[in-house]
């Protein structure tokens, strides 16, 4: 796509946004007859045409006219039609003011309360494809709001947003959306969506006012029910009224703010239509019927109360308010009141934030898509395989370094008990007894968290070089590189990397292991490298003259042999003590180790290495589409 479309329709108000694929500006407020926030409103004229904004709400040439219908869309179905014929208007004008040309490469972001589920958001898209529009897409009014903050060099909020809890409050004309962002990403709230409390209630507030003090008080109210769109004029008038107001409260303090309305139905009559500060702090705090009997004040306050009670985790440290009505100092004051831990902003044009933030989803989802492409090209690739590859001799000996001692403890010495007292009766048994230990210890949960940190160390090294890969993508498609870094990853939690502790000990590195322990064995017996254990005491001297004997008739090497299968007497094991086979251990725990490297150069076993490398890539090249996976709202 070459250009996104960003269509806020909302109740009272619409505007639509455009912004170019490769634009590094925000996206333009589209300009349509003139204005750029086009009152949600048409007339339909007795020739069939449709006028849409400002001059619906006052064309005497009206058969049927219409205002605040996007709010009834999932309670009426009638409001599709006004719908329809308001869209079907809008795409008129922006073909026929060349902001839109037909068969152009584009599309359509258009605006939802966060609350519609996904069957409302299709039936809302099919509105559109029906009509006739580009290709559209149904995007939370939230989401959009949160990426117009990212992007706005008014706010100045830049990628913090990203890693902050923020409560977006996007105050409509019928209805206030509140939706909870934690780290980029929306979560549900019980609130989240439509609560029906909005600015247009303010203008039925003051309408019911201005009738309530007319001498006409009875005519107007069945003009009303007989003409819907004198009743939409007046509500009209009332809206500009009241903006206009709360535009410079101070002015309005000392000066007079009304209008006569004339409303020509049957008779003539006029309508005067008033607000002061007075009446302004009754709309606001006041009980009102059209409330059920409470305030506009006691309701909003007591929506962002049930808010606050409803997240699950931490309190948001911004809230950015959205739409016109946002730009009243008392909405303000109100969110303050229920957040005083947080940060209240708004951007310097409220009622087109969610607009822009639409078209800016548009561009940021076509980056989101081709950096997703390019990301599976490189899990495809070798070159994850290749890096593991590169390191794996080193991840080898950190958990060689780490498994020697705590084999030896947990599979060798069990074994040497069982020998000693007598349950093992020759030592050539001794090789099934140690290599069955060995392996049972190395399926345990202790063998595995024994891995974790040689496993982390070796991580990070290797996740630097994947990053020479992962940081140009995403700078190429405007990614935050944190959202793609292994580093950051391994800073804040255990990667899930598993490997299996018996691979890292493989058959010829156990056979060796178990050779070096019955060896020693041996060794102690027949008193090798000149310590001779079993020849103090008097059964140490009869034990070691037949020893000597042995070794005088067989020689030293078949005297080992023998020794292997022989079954020696208990005694004699006794005299084997279990501190002198882990002096010995200790000693050569060394020699064990630079045995294990040796091998792992000249027999490592390369069926083995090949199925962890594989296995190793695969997890990481998981870990890296999960992580993608969360990147919702980059910035631009």
């Amino acid at each position: 796509m070459e250009r996104y479309f960003g269509f806020d329709l909302g109740d009272a108000e619409s505007a639509i946004s455009l912004v170019g694929k490769n634009s590094a500006e925000q996206p333009e407020i589209l300009t349509i007859r003139e204005v750029k926030s086009i009152v949600t409103a048409y007339a339909l004229l007795q020739s069939g045409e449709v006028l849409v904004g400002e001059s619906a709400c006052y064309t005497p040439r009206a058969v049927k006219r219409a205002i605040r219908f996007k709010s009834r869309f999932l309670t009426d179905r009638e409001s599709r039609k006004d719908l329809r014929r308001f869209a079907v208007g809008i795409l008129g004008e922006l073909y026929g003011e060349g902001h839109l040309v037909k068969g152009e490469d584009c599309c359509f972001y258009i605006g939802c309360p966060a609350g519609w589920d996904s069957a409302a958001r299709e039936d809302y898209r099919a509105l559109f494809e029906e009509i006739g529009y580009p290709p559209a897409r149904i995007i939370s009014e939230s989401r959009a709001a949160l990426v117009a903050a990212c992007q706005s060099k008014h706010l100045q909020v830049g990628y913090d947003i990203l890693s902050k809890p923020v409560l977006v409050v996007d105050i409509g004309s019928s209805t206030t959306d509140f939706a909870y962002i934690a780290s980029g990403k929306e979560v549900e709230l019980k609130t989240a969506g439509e609560v029906a409390l909005g600015g247009g209630m303010m203008d039925e507030i003051l309408l019911e006012n201005a009738l309530k003090t007319s001498p006409r008080e009875e005519r107007i109210r069945t003009v009303f029910e007989e003409s819907e769109p004198w009743k939409n004029y007046c509500e009209f008038a009332v809206r500009r009224l009241k903006e206009k107001y709360f535009s410079d409260v101070d002015y309005w303090a000392d000066h007079e703010c009304s209008e006569s309305v004339m409303i020509r139905h049957t008779i003539p009559m006029r309508l005067k239509l008033t607000i002061d500060p007075k009446i302004a702090h009754d709309m606001l705090c006041g009980k009102q019927q059209v409330l059920g009997g409470q305030s506009f004040r006691d309701l909003f306050t007591d929506s962002l109360k049930e808010v606050r009670g409803h997240i699950d985790g931490e309190l948001p440290e911004l809230v950015f308010l959205t739409g016109g009505v946002s730009r009243m100092q008392e909405i303000r004051g109100w969110v303050r009141e229920v957040f005083p831990e947080s940060v209240v902003i708004t951007g310097s044009e409220p009622e087109f934030t969610i607009a822009r933030g639409l078209a800016s989803c548009g561009r940021i989802d076509e980056d989101l898509r081709e950096f997703r492409t390019e990301l599976d090209e490189l899990i495809s690739s070798t070159v994850i395989e290749d890096l593991v590859r590169l390191h794996i001799d080193e991840l080898y000996r950190n958990t060689v370094e780490t498994l020697v001692d705590p084999v030896l403890e947990n599979a060798a010495l069990p074994v040497f008990d069982r020998w000693r007292s007598g349950e093992i009766r020759r030592l050539e048994d001794v090789d099934g007894e140690l290599e069955r230990e060995i392996e049972e210890f190395l399926k345990t949960e202790e063998a595995r968290m024994l891995l974790v940190k040689p496993i982390m160390d070796w991580l990070k090294p290797l996740a630097v070089d994947i990053e020479e890969y992962t940081v140009p993508i995403c700078t190429r498609h405007n990614i935050p590189y944190q959202q793609l870094s292994l580093t950051s990853y391994l800073a804040l939690t255990d990667i899930d990397i598993k490997i299996e502790t018996k691979d890292v000990f493989a058959v010829g590195q156990i056979t060796l292991l178990i050779d070096t322990l019955v060896s020693v064995l041996v060794g102690l017996l027949c008193g090798g490298s000149g310590i001779a254990l079993i020849s103090s005491g008097a059964p140490g001297i009869m034990a070691g003259a037949v020893i000597s004997l042995l070794v005088l008739v067989l020689g030293k090497n078949r005297m080992e042999q023998a020794i292997l299968s022989a079954d020696i007497p208990n005694m004699f094991r006794k005299m084997v003590t279990r501190k002198a086979f882990e002096s010995r251990m200790d000693s050569m725990s060394s020699e064990i180790r630079e045995n294990f490297y040796r091998n792992l150069e000249t027999e490592k076993d390369e069926e083995i290495s090949g199925r962890m490398i594989s296995e190793i890539s695969e997890q990481i090249e998981q870990c890296l589409s999960r992580m993608a996976e969360i990147v919702e709202i980059p910035l631009g």
